[in-house]
């Protein structure tokens, strides 16, 4: 059953970490320490991957659950999602480097 924002909101962190689990994979980590992470996990050439969509409140549910389809595209298009997300961070820190700043969308 997916999660709602109540539920996201309302989660306590505990004596251990736990996961509450939406649809597709996607989940929210909750630390004892009290920080909430979405991650979610996938499969790639045959082996499993986890990969973290961002910190709640600032990654909202709406936008884990945007972040999680889009990564789902890559990967229907046979692109390894992370492997992406890490050659645009290394044009990115490339493009700061030589002084060129594109900003992202």
């Amino acid at each position: 059953m997916p999660l709602t924002d109540t539920e996201v909101r309302k989660s306590k962190p505990g004596n251990k970490p736990y996961r509450l689990s939406d649809a597709n994979s996607l989940f929210l980590w909750i630390t004892p320490a009290g920080g909430k992470l979405w991650r979610w996990a996938y499969e790639f050439e045959g082996r499993e991957k986890l990969m973290s969509l961002g910190k709640y409140p600032i990654i909202t549910l709406a936008d884990a659950r945007e972040r999680r389809d889009q990564a789902r595209k890559l990967l229907a298009h046979g692109i390894d999602p992370m492997t992406k997300r890490k050659e645009e961070k290394t044009v990115e820190r490339a493009q700061i480097y030589t002084g060129i700043v594109l900003l992202r969308p």
